[in-house]
């Protein structure tokens, strides 16, 4: 087996925070307005998760329409972390593996964040889900991504903090790292299991 792409989830590998619906967004969104329901907030996520609506319509929706985009960049700028180990990880593996992402978020502020942390050079394909209309674990997502990096199953590997996402890229052929920050007993487990960035170079070349 030759590992030719190396698939980096977002929320949760590359940046620090999991989930960042409920770790980032309401609290910033309370902090705005605390009488804000969460079901709305999470329904009006989802909807813009999948491109159903768009950015400015996301925030709209929740009150905050004559506040864009100002407020969008206000969150973005100040609410996430990159892990501090991607950026080094990543200088050594290019040039050895070619790298794609695959995330469950908003286009736009995918596009945002990858801008403002100096990432975009080190990816060759982004799949999020807001540009294709499709969440993780939904098959067809990996779909996408097999098709648009050209490549088969067998010569991926999947880096993702989320077991469900794995197991489905496993299913598919895919080789699987499940990046751990806290640790769960499951009843499914990844091929190999990790807790920093620097863990996944000698399984990319001691395994593969």
């Amino acid at each position: 087996m030759s590992i030719k792409w190396v698939i980096f989830d977002a929320m949760g590998v590359v940046y620090k925070v999991a989930d960042d619906v409920s770790d980032l967004l309401v609290p910033f969104l309370r902090s705005k307005n605390n009488k804000l329901p969460l079901k709305m907030i999470y329904k009006s996520y989802i909807k813009a998760s999948l491109g159903q609506i768009t950015s400015l319509e996301f925030w709209t929706a929740l009150g905050f329409g004559r506040e864009y985009p100002e407020i969008e960049k206000e969150f973005l700028d100040n609410w996430y972390t990159l892990d501090p180990e991607f950026m080094g990880v990543a200088k050594k593996l290019t040039g050895k593996y070619k790298f794609a992402m695959l995330s469950n978020d908003i286009k736009d502020w995918s596009n945002f964040l990858r801008i403002k942390f100096e990432i975009n050079r080190f990816f060759n394909v982004n799949i999020i889900s807001g540009d294709v209309g499709y969440h993780k674990p939904d098959t067809k997502i990996y779909d996408i991504l097999l098709r648009d990096i050209d490549s088969s199953a067998e010569n991926c590997i999947f880096v993702d903090d989320k077991l469900e996402n794995l197991q489905v890229a496993s299913e598919l052929g895919i080789s699987t790292v499940r990046f751990v920050r806290k640790k769960s007993k499951v009843e499914f487990c990844s091929e190999f299991e990790i807790s920093s960035f620097k863990e996944l170079i000698p399984i990319l070349e001691n395994f593969y």
